[in-house]
């Protein structure tokens, strides 16, 4: 079973600016190409950092004129004052930089994001050199992936290739990426293996089995998994 990688996934074509880029330069990089943010390299093409929309508008909520004749900035923290009052990219950009490798798979890469709360990551090579970005629409395209697509490789890289189950035996449906099974297996202890293998296949949306079995192998574990 072949989990996509993100070099598979990911934008190649690459806007990027380098740490001296001014900051009126770097919004006319972001509107001309219809982009949220833009990676910041070295001359190397290594990654420094990423400038977004919000690391420039807080130049705007440095300005704006507080309630009460409190200072312009007030309840901006001192790293984003320090933004703030930036003019190029190295003092406008946030970093280190979160970054992902070629190889990962969406799994990872989807926690990763998650874990970071960003939009979207850096990919770069063993030296930091970038190569593309990814963002969360690109990781969402695994599940654009056609049903026969789906169903083809359950059948033959989960059921057959890793299971060794005789496919010919088993009925697998799928609509809209929603995975339904069924058929006679000969142990019952298999099926929440199979329902686990098949619902990291790319592209599925939810698995739901109907299997009949030969054999209730379940009651001869304790939870502890000892036998009896």
């Amino acid at each position: 079973m072949r989990h996509r990688r993100i070099s598979e996934l990911m934008t190649r074509q690459v806007i990027s600016v380098r740490g001296g880029t001014p900051f009126k330069e770097i919004a006319r990089t972001l509107s001309q190409h219809q982009i949220t943010a833009v990676p910041v390299v070295d001359e190397g093409n290594r990654v420094l950092g990423v400038v977004s929309e919000g690391d420039l508008l807080r130049k705007t909520a440095d300005r704006v004129t507080a309630p009460d004749d409190l200072p312009a900035g007030v309840g901006l923290q001192t790293w984003e004052r320090a933004k703030a009052e930036g003019i190029r990219a190295e003092e406008l950009m946030s970093a280190p930089p979160v970054c992902v490798r070629p190889e990962w798979t969406v799994a990872e890469t989807a926690r990763l994001m998650e874990a970071q709360d960003v939009k979207r990551l850096a990919v770069v090579d063993e030296e930091d050199r970038l190569l593309g970005i990814v963002s969360r629409r690109d990781l969402l395209g695994i599940f654009l992936r056609g049903d026969d697509e789906i169903r083809r490789e359950i059948v033959e890289d989960v059921l057959a290739g890793t299971l060794h189950l005789d496919p010919d035996a088993l009925a697998v449906e799928v609509r809209n990426g929603c995975v339904e099974l069924g058929g006679r297996l000969p142990f019952r202890g298999m099926i929440p293996a199979i329902e686990r293998m098949c619902a990291t296949v790319d592209g599925v949306v939810s698995v739901s089995a109907r299997f009949t079995y030969d054999t209730d192998d379940s009651a001869a574990f304790t939870p502890r998994g000892e036998r009896q």
